[in-house]
Order: C-alpha cells, then structure tokens, then sequence
C-alpha cells in the first residue's frame, strides 16, 4: 500500500499564484512548488537557480513567490517523504497534465514503495498495451518528483531507465524504499 497518497486535483490554471520554497535534502535540493489547491511541482537538483529556472519555464504565466520554510509547508513534508518514505503525511497535488499523463501518474502512485512496474506493465494497466513509449513520455514530463514515484518505472528487464533527476537519485529512492 501505497503510504503517501496523494490526492490528484484538476490541472493547474497557468495564472495561479504559485508559493515556492527551496531546502536540502539527502538527494540534494528540493523546489517545491504549490497553490491553494496542493503541490504542482516537485523538483529536485543541485542549483536553486536552475530549479527556479526549470519552474518558471514550466509555469510561465503563474505568479511564483517564494516564501520561508516552515515545520508543515509542502516543501518539509516532501523531504520527510524523501528521507523517511515510510512515515510520510498525506500531501494534496495540483498537477498540470494531459489526460494520459495523469493516469499514467495516478498509476505511478498505485506501485508500493519498495516495488516497481516496467513502463510495459504499467501501460498495460492502463488497457494501452502498445502505449510503452507515451508512458515513458508522460514519465519524464512528470512534475512531481516523489509525489508522483516515476523512479519506480523501470525497464522491462528491471534495470533502472532515465530519470529526469539523475539515475543516481533513481536509484537512492528505491533503496530508500526498500529498506
């Protein structure tokens, strides 16, 4: 079962206000990103300016501000996530996506931490069996690092494909989760 349920809200609306806050985590930084509605962006790097680069350019009609971390904004449960995956809150999600990226990313959320699906499988879940690739697509334009755990996409062969946030951190989390 799935621990950090995440709740899929309809696709964000480009002019929302946007709140963001940075902070480090054992994969490095962390952008979070979220509207009244719930997180719409989880980013992970090793440069805030490239982070909040990679945002604007995803949001480019939103009005980003940043704001302070606190004890229980997004940002400090999503690295509670990250570092603890088994003992994580529940965190609301408002992300911008097709259709099919958002049920590829609802069925990302069905894989148990600790456990992964090939991109196959998972198309075949959705009754698109011949869709590996648009899976694959719908993967890597994930904006919702962890939340939504595209690192537990993995070949069919079980080897560890691209992550947009560096295998290396692919492979961290699923170790992660699998302690």
């Amino acid at each position: 079962m799935n621990t950090h349920r995440s709740v899929a809200q309809p696709s964000l609306r480009h002019d929302s206000l946007v709140r963001l806050a940075v902070g480090r985590c054992s994969l490095g930084l962390a952008l979070v990103a979220w509207t009244e509605r719930g997180v719409c962006a989880v980013l992970l790097g090793d440069d805030r300016a490239e982070l909040t680069r990679d945002l604007e350019a995803r949001l480019p009609e939103a009005s980003l501000v940043a704001v302070e971390a606190s004890a229980d904004d997004p940002l400090s449960r999503v690295i509670a996530l990250i570092e603890c995956p088994g003992v994580a809150q529940p965190i609301a999600i408002d992300a911008a996506g097709t259709a099919f990226q958002r049920s590829v990313w609802a069925a990302l959320r069905e894989i148990p931490a600790g456990s992964t699906a090939s991109y196959t499988d998972i198309a075949r879940r959705l009754g698109r069996p011949s869709a590996v690739r648009a899976v694959a697509g719908a993967c890597a334009a994930n904006p919702l690092a962890v939340l939504v755990p595209c690192h537990r996409a993995v070949r069919s062969d079980g080897t560890l494909a691209g992550y947009r946030w560096g295998v290396e951190r692919k492979r961290a989390l699923l170790s992660r989760e699998a302690s």
